[in-house]
């Protein structure tokens, strides 16, 4: 199995914690990270606690709902996509959150690069660490359905590592990922 990241940087508010998810246009990967990481939150029930937001890099989508493709993908898993609207990534994100995932090396760039608070959304993949989570928009169904999948395991990943940094109020040490 591979080596998972055995630290999420510490919270910044004892008690809470604040994820946000970037990808290019907030209309594909960020709102279903968003939609399948803030469920997962809530079952665990941490939704107290953890507050999710996403954002695209890029501003051409703000205020509109997520891909019609990407809604359908999650809507036929049992989530609800109706309430995303698109919005911009802001600057201030990196120390506003505790930690801010984005979907790939371009938006990585665009953000300003990796620090102890700015990563891939996929570090946290058990499957594969440090990959991309690939960009569905000019392909077809199976695209989204692969994205969705990476997002649900990445997920569990990222909620069963939120109770020890939560708990660690300041530590952000995790478990470990067996």
């Amino acid at each position: 199995m591979p080596h998972l990241p055995s630290r999420l940087p510490p919270p910044r508010t004892p008690g809470s914690y604040r994820i946000a998810l970037v990808c290019l246009g907030n209309i594909c990967r960020s709102p279903t990270a968003h939609v399948v990481l803030e469920r997962r939150v809530a079952d665990a029930g941490l939704d107290d606690r953890v507050e999710v937001a996403s954002s695209g890099t890029g501003g051409w989508h703000v205020g509109h709902p997520m891909d019609e493709r990407a809604a359908a993908t999650l809507a036929a898993a049992g989530y609800d996509p109706t309430r995303h609207r698109a919005r911009q990534y802001d600057a201030t994100w990196p120390e506003a959150y505790d930690l801010v995932l984005v979907m790939d090396e371009q938006n990585l760039a665009d953000v300003g690069g990796r620090t102890d608070r700015v990563g891939l959304f996929r570090d946290l993949d058990p499957v594969g660490p440090g990959g991309e989570v690939p960009d569905p928009y000019y392909g077809g169904s199976d695209g989204f359905e692969e994205v969705l999948a990476m997002v649900e395991r990445t997920s569990d990943a990222i909620v069963r590592a939120l109770p020890d940094a939560l708990a660690a109020a300041g530590a952000g040490r995790v478990g470990d990922h067996a």
